[in-house]
C-alpha cells in the first residue's frame, strides 16, 4: 500500500513515517502544501495522511483542490484543532477521518486501516465510461455490448485508466503500479507506448467516440471525447 504523507514537523513526519513502514506501508513524505500536492500529482497513493497547518498551501486547501480534480483515495486529516467547528470544516472539505494531536500511532495506524478496507469494500466491480464496461472481477472488458480481446497485461493497463478515468497517467505511474518496475529506464517507456497502442486499437477502431488519449509529454488519459 502507497501512502502519501503530509506533515511539516519533523519528528513527527519520522515518526509516524518509520511506524507505518515497519507495518508494510510504502510512505512518501511532503513538508509542506506545495510539496504535497506536487507529491499526489506525480503517482497515485492508497491513502493520503494530511497535516491541516502546513506551511503556505495548508491541509484544508490541499484536500479541496484534490476533491476537486476527482480523486478519490481516502484521506485522514490530523490537527491540533479539536472544535467542533473545526472537525465539521474538515469533512466538508472531503476528510475521511479526523485525528487530533496528539494521537496515539496504533490508533492512527488502525484509522488507517479502516478506511482501507472501506475503499476497498465500495470500489464498483464493474466500471462504465461511455459504452465501455470493464469488469474487474471476471476480467473482461466489452465495448459496445461486443467484448474485447485483451491480454493480461492489456487487462491490467485498462483497468487502471480506467481507474483514473479523465485523469492523465503518466508513464512513470503505468511502470510503477501496473508494470511493477519503479526504476523507469528508456526501453520501458517503449514497452508502455506500444501496449497502449495495441490497448487503443482494440478499444477504438471502429468507434466514433474515442476513449484513449495521448496527453503529449506527459502520458494518457482514458475520457469521452465525442468527434
Amino acid at each position: 500500500m502507497k501512502l502519501l504523507l503530509v506533515e511539516d514537523d519533523l519528528k513527527t513526519a519520522q515518526a509516524v513515517a518509520n511506524g507505518l513502514k515497519a507495518a508494510g506501508f510504502k510512505v512518501v513524505v511532503a513538508r509542506t502544501g506545495n510539496d504535497g500536492h506536487e507529491a499526489s500529482q506525480r503517482e497515485d497513493y492508497d491513502v493520503i495522511v494530511l497535516d491541516w497547518m502546513l506551511p503556505g498551501r495548508d491541509g484544508i486547501e490541499l484536500l479541496r483542490t484534490l476533491r476537486a480534480a476527482g480523486r478519490k483515495m481516502p484521506v485522514l486529516v490530523l490537527t491540533a484543532r479539536d472544535t467542533l467547528e473545526d472537525r465539521v470544516l474538515g469533512l466538508e472539505s472531503g476528510a475521511d477521518d479526523y485525528l487530533v494531536k496528539p494521537f496515539a500511532f496504533a490508533e492512527l495506524l488502525a484509522r488507517i486501516k479502516a478506511l482501507l478496507r472501506r475503499a476497498g469494500d465500495f470500489e464498483p466491480l464493474r466500471k462504465r465510461v461511455a459504452d465501455l464496461v470493464v469488469d474487474l472481477e471476471s476480467r473482461e472488458a466489452r465495448r459496445g455490448g461486443e467484448s474485447i480481446a485483451l491480454t493480461p497485461r492489456e487487462f491490467e493497463l485498462l483497468a487502471y485508466l480506467v481507474r483514473h478515468k479523465e485523469l492523465t497517467v503518466t508513464r512513470a505511474m503505468l511502470a510503477k503500479d501496473v508494470w511493477r518496475e519503479p526504476h523507469r529506464a528508456t526501453p520501458i517507456n517503449n514497452v508502455i507506448d506500444v501496449h497502449v497502442a495495441h490497448l487503443r486499437r482494440k478499444v477504438d477502431d471502429g468507434h466514433r467516440t474515442k476513449l484513449i488519449h495521448t496527453v503529449r509529454g506527459v502520458g494518457f488519459t482514458l475520457r469521452e471525447e465525442r468527434p
